[in-house]
């Protein structure tokens, strides 16, 4: 009975496939303008959080009497309590919060959406605020992403339409979080959803757009990083990008290589519980906030101020290390926050050591030491995530330099060139095959079956052949064909080309994944 509901409901969206895009338009809309609204808050608390710390570090802390700092590390191991026991509560609230959002998009993970939205507000407003070293686009990001799920649990959408609208939700967190509209589009399409067709494209845009108005209503139009003068770097100076692709590259996939063993770290005895290795993090921030104040949160004035620091290789040396460890060690307690941010801090760093370098021995210029800065963070998020395309149009957006597009691509395909050749994998798609590894979520029956949209790619298995000589997976249906040419009735002697969105119904992830994998790989994934 059930797959017979989920047939009907299907065939009856797919039947009437323009009011479905233009309703999933119009749904984006009112996606963009909740999560806009509740991540500008959430921008808004973050930033007031960050003020009163620096001046707390500033005039009372450190001047303070011994008395004072003794309840100030008291108040940080009340929070740490706090913070562990909201994550005993909701444990899908932890961490990025991307990976669930890839999890739940691929019908592998199980999100229930008001608890993590409560969850991930509260404890990302006081781990962040604390002055861990964490990022307000991960939980933006899933914050966007359970608006759209809750409105679509309101509205009772079905479960591929509630794929898209979370998609979309997702594409105005990212929006939202950096001013950055088109970005959030793309890192939708590239690294959540990863699928370009006009169903997931319309509510994204629609979404990223409206989400980010909002915002701009709130904090104005000013891009997030600001660099003073920012010359266009020289065509004749191309081989600078080369050279960081390469370097950055290295770089990057160091970081995921990093990031993805700090298990071990926090496996040693002296942690015994959850609520010590919170408590160790918030301790080391506590005394970070002593002596080296600068590394404490997400990090985006950090490099705001780089292009005016001295050029001392000392210090960008010793603000990379600890900036590392420290994100290495906020990150892997677990509390909500994401390295999306501390990630281009690492870049910007990494890329101003090699530009002091590069400067000492007269390679280049000062003149173009704040372009190293820019084109270092494009490669570093391309050698890490593996979206080249998100991360130049990312750093484009928050830099508000349209002119660096050449020198960002080419560096950001070089460092993800170098990151795949030394065997790195994408941070997000390996943190979530990581978590479903370790525990297995509990799906209930009625929501294993699920709707998905695939895009025959060039190449596959699938391409170029009839469906009766195709050896589809046990438990897939398929459902429907589109293709530029207009709607397909799938029957056995319908031939499948490159380019073709297919609707495929499946009632497991090891269903869901052998599919994806026969249609959407240019190659069985064992060859």
């Amino acid at each position: 009975m059930q797959v017979n509901k989920q047939l009907i409901s299907a065939i009856e969206v797919l039947s009437h496939w323009p009011r479905f895009r233009l309703r999933l338009f119009l749904e984006g809309i009112f996606v963009g303008i909740a999560s806009g609204s509740i991540i500008s808050l959430f921008r808004f608390l973050l930033e007031h959080g960050t003020i009163y710390r620096e001046y707390l570090y500033a005039h009372v802390l450190i001047n303070g009497s011994l008395g004072i700092n003794v309840v100030w590390f008291m108040g940080l191991l009340g929070a740490a309590g706090l913070l562990w026991r909201l994550g005993v509560y909701e444990p899908n609230a932890g961490g990025s919060g991307i990976p669930q959002v890839k999890g739940v998009i691929l019908g592998a993970v199980r999100m229930r959406w008001f608890r993590i939205l409560w969850v991930k507000l509260v404890s990302g407003i006081v781990g962040i605020g604390l002055g861990l070293s964490l990022g307000r686009e991960g939980p933006s990001i899933q914050i966007g992403a359970v608006a759209a799920q809750g409105l679509s649990r309101g509205l009772r959408r079905t479960r591929m339409e509630e794929r898209y609208l979370i998609t979309a939700g997702a594409s105005a967190g990212l929006a939202a979080a950096f001013n950055a509209p088109l970005a959030g589009v793309v890192f939708a399409l590239e690294e959540l959803h990863r699928n370009f067709s006009g169903a997931v494209l319309a509510p994204a845009m629609a979404a990223a757009l409206l989400s980010t108005a909002v915002c701009r209503l709130v904090f104005g139009r000013e891009t997030i990083f600001h660099f003073g003068t920012l010359p266009v770097l020289p065509l004749s100076y191309i081989w600078i990008a080369v050279i960081l692709g390469v370097i950055i590259g290295i770089g990057g996939r160091i970081f995921n290589a990093c990031l993805l063993n700090t298990h071990l770290f926090y496996e040693l005895p002296i942690f015994r519980n959850g609520y010590m290795r919170i408590a160790f993090a918030l301790c080391t921030a506590g005394v970070l906030g002593y002596v080296f104040p600068q590394v404490l949160g997400g990090g985006n004035e950090l490099i705001n101020q780089l292009h005016a620091m001295p050029l001392s290789l000392q210090l960008f040396v010793a603000l990379l290390a600890v900036k590392l460890l420290f994100t290495l060690v906020s990150y892997g307690c677990g509390v909500p926050g994401g390295f999306f941010l501390p990630m281009l801090v690492l870049g910007a760093l990494m890329g101003g050591v090699t530009g002091i370098i590069f400067i000492h021995f007269g390679i280049i210029s000062s003149y173009y030491f704040s372009n190293i800065i820019v084109i270092s963070m494009a490669a570093f998020f391309a050698a890490s995530v593996q979206s080249p395309i998100t991360g130049t149009i990312l750093i484009m957006e928050m830099t508000g330099s349209y002119e660096h597009l050449l020198v960002l691509c080419t560096a950001s395909m070089v460092a993800l060139v170098v990151s795949q050749v030394l065997k790195g994998e994408p941070i997000y798609d390996t943190l979530l095959h990581r978590s479903l590894a370790k525990s297995k979520p509990e799906i209930p029956p009625s929501e294993r079956r699920n709707l998905m949209e695939l895009t025959v790619a060039s190449g596959s298995p699938v391409d170029g052949k009839y469906i009766r000589r195709i050896a589809w997976p046990k438990h897939v249906v398929l459902i429907d064909i589109k293709r530029s040419s207009g709607e397909v009735l799938p029957d056995f002697d319908t031939r499948l080309y490159a380019g073709d969105y297919i609707y495929v119904l499946t009632d497991s992830v090891e269903a869901a994944e052998n599919i994806r994998n026969l249609v959407e790989l240019s190659e069985p994934k064992n060859a």
